[in-house]
């Protein structure tokens, strides 16, 4: 698997990325160039490849009034053209759920989809339509990129053992060499990125090389549950990312002020310029509302959020073989109304780093990431199965009389759901509900298991919320 890896510069000479910002506003003007020609139906029914584009340029001289050397030229168009076919591509998902609602003829949808694919839509007046309506034209807005191949530029280390990366610049046979805060080498095709006076070197690298792979897992099997105060919550009851709610709740609480401080200024800045001052409300918007320190911060932020979150998700596989999750890829539909502050504080909650962080880490160090239903595993008991109260992070059950953590009990039910035979991962939250209300009557009313087969009764015999002979659940019952 591949894995993209950032380096930072550190310590860059002001003259080196004033040179570095004019190379990239350059190439802008080319990414706006292939945009314009070729992002629309008329590059699409001509075919050109980047290949044929740069030729063409070649020939015609187009590249001369772009004033950088070709190389770099000539690997912008080729980023181009690959973003062009991804846009186009997002459409085309979009225009065969069309065809599959239009026509149910398999000739017809067959044609279609033949012509969709091979890029001839624009003589089908439907798929033309649809294709106009999900892929709209695109413009260029990146004027902060340079891109690198392979061999184009050169890695080396100084007498401390700082990594040095030299790339070509404006000029021909002159590198602009930028000291990295890495002693890891970036290899193949490189993406620079700048930003706020720092360069970003983006590059590819294979999982199973990187440091972390040699780091061996655990042997157990292991239940987590995500959390908001913290970012992981074992079966064990161990919490990891213990400092993860901290971190978003006093960075959304600074978000509120800056920006209501933000929108004084704003206004004022408007006030003026209704009123014919317009030299203070451009002095207002140059200096006090700028946009390089917020990004800045926020980029600090982000890089806090993945470190804590990673850790956390290290320290699980470091005792774990097999990781039972909840998918947090999905998208849940609805939301629950706590108030202003708490809402938007839930609102700057990274799950999808969470998920990302499970499976890299996982992959990367050979563990097992599992993923289950995780419907009310926050509002059943994992002893006796029943649907409580949760308040905070207490769950209530007056069966068992014992009021559990939450996230615990939430951990310890997404573990046994990895065996449940009942619920499946798709499984809809309401037949979800349904099964644990049915499996909690029955226990009370001491009725048989439906299906009295062997391996059914052996199978549910292992599983505590199925075992209707257990001490516990006998007390439950009195």
């Amino acid at each position: 698997m591949k894995v993209t890896r950032i380096a930072y510069s550190t310590a860059l000479n002001r003259g080196k990325y004033a040179e570095l910002v004019e190379q990239a506003r350059r190439l802008g003007r080319v990414r706006s160039e292939v945009w314009q020609r070729y992002g629309s139906v008329v590059g699409v029914g001509s075919g050109l490849t980047d290949r044929r584009v740069r030729d063409r340029w070649l020939a015609d001289g187009t590249h001369e009034r772009f004033g950088v050397l070709a190389n770099a030229w000539k690997e912008t168009v080729r980023d181009t053209m690959a973003d062009i076919g991804a846009s186009m591509a997002a459409a085309t998902a979009q225009v065969r759920r069309a065809i599959g609602r239009r026509t149910s003829d398999p000739t017809e949808r067959k044609r279609m989809l033949t012509a969709l694919r091979a890029n001839r839509w624009a003589v089908d007046p439907f798929l033309a339509r649809q294709m106009r309506k999900h892929w709209k034209r695109g413009r260029n807005r990146t004027h902060d990129q340079i891109v690198v191949r392979a061999d184009q530029y050169n890695v080396a280390a100084d007498a401390r053992g700082n990594l040095w990366l030299a790339i070509p610049g404006l000029q021909r046979r002159r590198l602009i060499r930028i000291p990295l805060s890495t002693i890891v080498a970036p290899t193949g095709t490189l993406r620079l990125i700048l930003r706020a006076g720092r360069v970003e070197v983006h590059y590819q690298t294979d999982a199973s090389q990187l440091r972390s792979s040699q780091r061996p897992c655990g042997g157990r099997t292991i239940g987590v549950d995500k959390g908001y105060t913290e970012a992981l919550t074992d079966s064990d009851g161990d919490q990891h990312g213990r400092f993860l709610g901290e971190i978003l709740s006093s960075e959304s609480d600074r978000l509120k002020e800056r920006n209501r401080r933000r929108a004084q200024l704003r206004s004022i800045a408007n006030n003026a310029a209704s009123r014919g001052d317009q030299t203070k409300a451009h002095r207002i918007r140059c200096n006090n509302l700028g946009t390089v320190k917020r990004d800045r911060q926020a980029a600090r932020h982000r890089a806090r959020v993945r470190t804590e979150i990673f850790t956390a998700v290290h320290r699980v596989v470091d005792k774990a073989a097999t990781v039972i999750a909840e998918d947090l890829t999905k998208r849940f539909a609805g939301r629950k109304t706590f108030g202003k502050n708490v809402n938007r504080r839930l609102a700057a909650w990274t799950k999808g780093v969470t998920a990302e962080a499970l499976t890299n880490v996982s992959e990367r160090r050979g563990s097992a990431l599992v993923h289950v239903n995780a419907a009310y595993t926050s509002q059943a008991c994992h002893r006796c199965g029943s649907l409580r109260r949760r308040s905070g992070d207490r769950l209530y059950c007056s069966p068992c009389g014992v009021v559990w953590q939450a996230d615990v009990n939430a951990a310890i039910n997404i573990l046994q759901r990895a065996v449940d035979p009942d619920i499946a991962l798709h499984t809809p939250h309401y037949r979800v509900k349904q099964i644990l209300q049915d499996r909690t009557d029955r226990h009370r009313t001491r009725l048989p298991v439906q299906d009295s087969s062997p391996a059914t009764t052996e199978r549910r015999a292992k599983h505590p919320n199925c075992s209707a002979t257990s001490n516990s659940r006998k007390q439950v019952d009195r």
